[in-house]
């Protein structure tokens, strides 16, 4: 999950200012390139769940343009955001799912919890559940 992101120089101020043309929530700093692109990286990963929050559809990324970066989130986190996006491109309620993994809705809820650390097998296993692998 790669989104590109502008990395603005500050001439006045020094540093970068990142900004991502599909997650307009999505701004922030950093004094080095390398700083400004792991503040991005958090800055698009906690931006991506105002989106699941509110239980809306996640922006698609786009196709980068000349001079932009592309930023991704941790791998988990990624997954996190596909099986939310899968589950509202199914129109599955997260009880649904629970059902069809045998669990209760709130082991659901941890499995879209970028905050917790879900297993590897239990991620699998809600995708299968969904008919992906």
């Amino acid at each position: 999950m790669e989104y590109p992101a502008k990395f603005t120089h500050d001439k006045v101020a020094g540093g970068f200012v990142v900004t991502f043309p599909d997650i307009p929530e999505a701004v922030t700093q950093g004094e080095t390139l390398a700083e400004a692109m792991a503040m991005a990286s958090e800055a698009l990963e906690l931006s991506l769940t105002f989106y699941t929050e509110k239980g809306v559809d996640i922006p698609r990324p786009s196709s980068p343009k000349r001079g932009m970066r592309l930023v991704s989130v941790p791998a988990l986190s990624a997954a996190k955001f596909e099986l939310y996006a899968l589950l509202r491109a199914q129109g599955v309620r997260k009880t649904d799912l629970a059902r069809r993994l045998s669990c209760t809705p709130s082991q659901v809820d941890r499995l879209l919890d970028i905050s917790h650390h879900s297993r590897l097998n239990q991620m699998e296993a809600a995708f299968a559940a969904l008919g992906h692998s």
